[in-house]
């Protein structure tokens, strides 16, 4: 279990993504112990994976993710595309400041990003640079005891979207964040 001290001394070693990182990693060792509590385990679990599988075919995104905050990003579900389609193949970790998920924990809200390319604010990410991805859809599991994000369930693709499907994909993921936290056995409130 981490306390708030052993944070305080990891924040040179653990990669922050907001201007308050003392926060940041106070509440990530609150999460850290809301995990142990909740008994969610750190690895890949199968009916997570499931969970993302069905939200990628349902969208028709490459990839999906259920992704547990902790010292770095956890895919404790992932769908990746078939090797053999020649995209690159994520794994199961990745740092807490890369990505779109990390801006989902931060404001407790989806966020919905038809077109990456189309928001300078949120256009230059190592994820975009590094396999490609011009779609974002994601949304927080918010923990009701406290209060934090501790999850994102989210689906990216190397192709944009039109505004037109945004409410469709935003829709998608919001269920399958319901039914991960249901599987977790989160108790959660609704998200902002």
């Amino acid at each position: 279990m981490m306390t708030l001290q052993t944070a305080l001394t990891a924040q040179h070693r653990i990669q922050t993504f907001t201007e308050e990182p003392a926060t940041e990693l106070s509440e990530m060792a609150i999460r850290l112990t809301r995990f142990s509590e909740l008994g969610i385990s750190m690895q890949g679990q199968e009916v997570l994976d499931d969970i993302a599988t069905d939200m990628a075919e349902r969208a028709g995104f490459l990839y999906a993710m259920v992704n547990a905050f902790g010292n770095e990003q956890t895919f404790v579900g992932l769908h990746n595309p078939p090797r053999e389609a020649g995209y690159p193949i994520v794994g199961r970790t990745m740092s807490r400041s890369h990505g779109w998920c990390p801006e989902v924990i931060q404001r407790k809200r989806g966020l919905p990003l038809p077109d990456v390319g189309a928001s300078p604010r949120f256009q230059s990410n190592p994820v975009v640079d590094a396999i490609g991805i011009q779609s974002y859809f994601g949304s927080p599991i918010i923990d009701e005891a406290t209060g934090l994000a501790l999850l994102t369930v989210c689906i990216i693709d190397p192709e944009p979207r039109t505004l037109s499907d945004a409410a469709r994909f935003q829709t998608i993921v919001r269920e399958s964040t319901r039914t991960a936290a249901d599987v977790l056995k989160i108790p959660t409130r609704p998200a902002s």
